[in-house]
């Protein structure tokens, strides 16, 4: 890898690292570019899951105060999580690499409408529902499951769909929602990338970099994210997964 390749992986997994923090779908940043520079579809797509992870975690310790009292659903969600990003794993290895192309931006474009829609759902929910379960209940605990599952299989804007799944189910801030978002996106990266180093190949120079940069990312993420106001932050999530609908619709 040359010099100026070397400069664009990082600076690739810096903006994907921060965009995974205050959003979600920093892959669509760093997996065109691997794909770019003549890496196959899935070690480039193994690489990019590995190398992100230090990103989000660091993503995630940037909104620990948000994540304070958690606990409960950090370990319920987290668990479901892990089965869900292994299942998705295996299925990257078994499936055509096209399988989720027409799936995807739907999934996106549903997500997109939940999270301008969620004020008024979640007032709604609050009217037919008032005792509803804190945590989401079981079709909270479904939707992470599926989200994981697509995750450890691809994850472009896992975080997007995340975020609206968990602000129409629990009665959250979109911040606190948004820093759980962080550490489950870290789970199903790391728990995928763990079953990629069994069973796939990996370039482990793009890790690194990805990493490093990433690393960088996420901190800086972080401290934008946590400063946005909730219509911001909404405004924010739409841009960004919309230019994603469309990067993919494009290629």
């Amino acid at each position: 890898m040359t010099g100026p390749e070397i400069a664009i992986v990082v600076a690739a997994g810096f903006l994907a690292g921060g965009i995974n923090t205050v959003v979600g779908s920093g892959t669509l940043i760093t997996f065109p570019v691997l794909l770019g520079l003549g890496y196959p579809p899935v070690v480039a797509n193994v690489s990019n899951s590995l190398g992100l992870v230090p990103g989000s975690v660091t993503g995630a310790i940037g909104y620990r105060r948000e994540l304070t009292g958690q606990g409960r659903r950090l370990v319920r969600f987290g668990a479901v999580t892990v089965v869900g990003a292994v299942a998705g794993a295996l299925l990257l290895l078994v499936l055509p690499p096209d399988a989720f192309e027409s799936v995807v931006p739907v999934l996106i474009v549903l997500a997109l409408v939940l999270v301008l829609l969620q004020p008024f759902v979640q007032r709604w929910l609050a009217k037919r529902s008032p005792d509803r379960h804190p945590h989401g209940g079981i079709p909270l605990l479904l939707g992470v499951f599926a989200t994981a599952v697509y995750g450890g299989y691809f994850g472009a804007a896992q975080g997007v769909i995340l975020v609206a799944l968990m602000g129409i189910l629990m009665d959250e801030t979109l911040q606190r929602v948004n820093g759980i978002k962080n550490v489950f996106v870290a789970t199903a990266n790391l728990v995928s990338g763990v079953v990629f180093v069994f069973v796939a190949d990996v370039d482990w120079l793009v890790v690194g970099l990805l990493a490093g940069g990433s690393i960088l990312g996420g901190l800086v993420g972080a401290r934008i994210g946590r400063r946005l106001r909730p219509s911001w932050l909404r405004a924010t999530i739409v841009v960004v997964g919309s230019v994603a609908i469309v990067q993919l619709i494009v290629t």
